[in-house]
């Protein structure tokens, strides 16, 4: 994988913290809403019964986890695991506010997973795994907690591929979404650091990674003009 930008765990940490109470605002904003369609659309990838036990990595304020808990035959019960504490604080407050049960917010690293192996029907992820410092070691513990015939769904930002459409996305992302974010945010760096790690995430990269971490039926499924990501997997029965 491409180095890119600083993903020390403590620096992403204290960077979400501080970001944490206007996250959920940005996001639509800076996404002009599309985000509630991309989740949507993870979702209904993993094709749930309504009887799954789902691991939301990178929950950040649980709005993925929600989404796999509230879909038509939403998930039975979800797990989500982020390693801010503020952004957890903030996701139990708005599962406490919408009365949503079925969801249990933790603190806890992506690379090293507190669950059991193949304890898990399904893994999400939505816009966090290219801030995992250690991607490999994530890839090969999303594998381990799956069940076989498990399934995997990561949303993830990508630099598009047409040449006008890039020209329009990388003008937005690295000049009017940082002053836009420090506007709103109040945090100096925290979208500087987005596009950085945008351009350091490459999707054949990580679809490889994720065939050598063992998973099987890998796909990137570009949305959104190549902006946006989808990508799919699943564990060998």
């Amino acid at each position: 994988m491409t180095s890119g930008p600083d993903r020390s765990a403590s620096r992403i940490s204290a960077m979400f913290d501080a970001i944490a109470p206007r996250y959920d605002l940005l996001n639509h904003v800076l996404s002009g809403g599309l985000d509630l369609l991309w989740r949507k659309r993870a979702i209904r990838s993993l094709r749930l019964t309504g009887r799954e036990t789902v691991l939301d990595l990178c929950t950040g304020t649980g709005d993925l986890a929600i989404e796999a808990r509230q879909a038509r035959r939403g998930a039975a019960r979800v797990l989500g695991l982020d390693f801010s504490g503020e952004m957890l604080r903030i996701g139990d407050a708005k599962l406490r506010r919408r009365r949503l049960g079925g969801i249990a917010l933790v603190r806890g690293d992506a690379s090293a997973l507190p669950t059991i192996d193949g304890s898990v029907d399904a893994v999400t992820s939505g816009f966090g795994i290219r801030n995992v410092e250690d991607r490999g070691a994530a890839c090969r513990e999303m594998l381990r907690v799956l069940t076989p015939g498990g399934r995997l769904a990561i949303l993830e930002f990508a630099v598009p591929t047409s040449p006008v459409f890039r020209q329009i996305y990388l003008s937005y992302f690295r000049h009017v979404l940082p002053r836009l974010g420090r506007w709103i945010s109040g945090h100096a760096s925290a979208y500087t650091y987005l596009p950085a790690s945008v351009d350091a995430f490459e999707p054949a990269e990580f679809m490889e990674l994720l065939r050598k971490s063992g998973f099987v039926d890998v796909a990137g499924d570009p949305m959104t003009f190549t902006s946006v990501y989808l990508y799919t997997a699943r564990r060998a029965s």
